[in-house]
């Protein structure tokens, strides 16, 4: 399956995204490390956020066949770039949190679906991408 994806550079370190199949878009902003604004998300930002929306995706795709309450299931990742002259990222440390309620098959299935992701296995070894899992949350009363 191929996704266009089309950037246009708008000035000041600033792109916009348009996502062709869907019209959606989204802007990138140098960080204010590397002479930007710092506005929204840089280029490299995106990155972390595609590995960890696409664990939680995959997860609850998992978690639709299996009928698991994804609910409250939480990503958060790291990103941490090199401190040497070639900037890249280095480290996307990961940590999915859920409730304590869940069994242990669907927490082992949650567990296998995250780490099947197509980002987490699409970045190099060059890049530490641990991934960390605690399934000690209270459910909230809704």
């Amino acid at each position: 399956m191929t996704v266009e994806i089309n950037i246009a550079y708008e000035g000041s370190l600033r792109c916009h995204a348009t996502h062709a199949p869907s019209g959606g878009t989204l802007q990138t902003d140098a960080p204010l490390d590397n002479c930007g604004k710092g506005e929204t998300f840089s280029p490299t930002d995106l990155v972390a956020t595609a590995l960890g929306s696409c664990m939680l995706t995959i997860m609850g795709i998992v978690a639709e066949r299996h009928a698991i309450d994804l609910s409250e299931v939480e990503v958060r990742v790291e990103k941490h770039m090199s401190t040497d002259a070639v900037r890249r990222i280095v480290q996307l440390p990961v940590w999915i949190t859920g409730p304590s309620c869940l069994s242990e098959k669907e927490r082992k299935l949650l567990e296998t679906a995250a780490l099947s992701c197509p980002v987490h296995k699409s970045l190099g070894d060059s890049i530490d991408r641990s991934v960390s899992f605690s399934w000690s949350k209270s459910r909230k009363a809704h």
